[in-house]
Parts: C-alpha cells; structure tokens; sequence
C-alpha cells in the first residue's frame, strides 16, 4: 500500500487525484476497521490509518474523508481554541482539502468560499498572486500547503492580508523539512524537478522554509500566533488522532 500510494502521488496530476482518490480509498476503508485510531473529523474509527506520502509515512490518511495529520490537528484546535464552528464569517479556502469541504460547507455560521488556480472541486478559480476580492472582504482565510509552490510567497502574504477583514485572521501551514533551515531557502534557478526534489524536499516545490517562517509572516504586516496545541494534548489523544509529532499552528492576525 505504501508502493501504491507513494507512485500515484509522484505519476498521477494533483486535479485527477482530487476528484477519484476519495472514492478508491472508501473502498480500502472496508479492509482497515477497526478502533485503534480514530479521526476526529468523520468520526470514523480504524485499527490503523493509511500510510501517505512521496515519501510514505504510516497510519497517516483517513481512508474516509481523507485527511492527514496536520488536519485532524487543525480541526481539534478550531474545536477546543475558537469559535470558528458558531461565529458569522466570511471565509476563503485556498486550495481546499477534501476532508474539510463539506462539512465547512454545511455550517451555517459561515459564508464559505472556495478558491484554486486549479482543483476541479474549487468554485473561484485563482492566481493567489491576484486574489478577486475587495479589500477587509473576508474574515478567514485557510491556505494550508500552498505557500512553498508559488512563485512569490510575500506577494501571496501581501494579498491575503489585503482581503482579510480589520481583526480577520488566517491559518497558513507550510511543510518543514528536519533539521530546519535557519532562514527560508529559495533559488529560482533549480527548475529541473529532482534538483528541487533535493533543495526543497518536493519537485514541486520553490523553497523550503526555515526557522524564520513566523518573522516571514510577520513581515507581510500580520500579528502571528504560534499555537502549540499538540504540546498540551495527552500521549493518548496524540496516539489516537495519530497526529504530528510537531506541528506549530501559524495563525496569523490583520
């Protein structure tokens, strides 16, 4: 399984994968059943998540509803940290995930909206370069992912605090790659895809990130948050959700 899913996520475009992998994987839901592990966004509960990854980590995926653990962190701290499930808000989903589309949809505190330069499932389609949208026009912004692919990561920056509301905040989550970096590392030269695989952990990527994320935001004019929920959840929850070792949300603050 790990072979499997390791080479569909090398071969196969990101668009495809979006629109099929869902319904493969509910069929290996069947075969992993069990309570082990539990998801806490479909509530589903397994004897082990999928492995995930180019390069494969295990009891990683929700054979539901697909999420990660990076995700099922994200969801727990909205849940236990915000009021993000009952407060009016205009939200912008870049480059949304399939485990949280609908059931942020289904919410009906929230005006949500989603956005991609090219997911078949997303409803604006967009050049996060030039978001289409008014000034303090959104309260949320979710861009999770995104940041190590696009060719200027500032002027990204720059545009999402531009259409955040006075007070509005976002969740922006980039990889890292152990041991960090001390500062952010780019080099628009590497275009050949297994060069870029060894500077910046991924073909597709254009830099790796480094210790000075948080100032990186901090510099596009946002007040940044650096939540350590995983630091106050129990050996047990960590076990159960099987969530990252560590992950520092970046919540970040207009």
């Amino acid at each position: 399984m790990k072979f499997i899913i390791s080479f569909f996520l090398r071969k196969v475009p990101r668009k495809y994968l979006q629109l099929f992998s869902h319904v493969a994987l509910r069929i290996v839901a069947i075969f992993y059943k069990g309570s082990k592990v539990e998801c806490p966004i479909c509530e589903s509960k397994f004897r082990k998540f999928l492995p995930y990854g180019r390069k494969s980590r295990s009891n990683a995926l929700c054979p539901k509803c697909l999420s990660l653990e990076r995700h099922r962190l994200i969801w727990l701290y909205l849940k236990q940290k915000t009021d993000f499930f009952t407060k009016e808000a205009k939200m912008l989903h870049i480059a949304p995930e399939l485990c949280f589309m609908d059931r942020f949809e289904a919410l009906e505190n929230l005006d949500y909206i989603t956005a991609d330069i090219e997911s078949p499932l997303a409803q604006v389609k967009m050049d996060i370069h030039e978001i289409p949208f008014e000034d303090n026009s959104v309260d949320i912004i979710f861009c999770n992912h995104v940041l190590e692919h696009v060719d200027d990561d500032l002027k990204a920056l720059s545009e999402m605090r531009r259409v955040l509301s006075p007070g509005g905040w976002a969740i922006l989550q980039v990889p890292f790659f152990y041991p960090l970096p001390k500062t952010t590392y780019e080099d628009k030269s590497i275009v050949d895809p297994k060069e870029r695989e060894k500077a910046f952990g991924q073909d597709d990527h254009v830099r790796m990130f480094g210790e000075d994320y948080g100032k990186r935001l901090a510099s596009a004019g946002f007040n940044v948050v650096e939540e350590k929920l995983i630091d106050e959840l129990s050996a047990d929850e960590k076990s159960r959700y099987a969530l990252p070792e560590k992950e520092i949300i970046y919540k970040v603050i207009k």
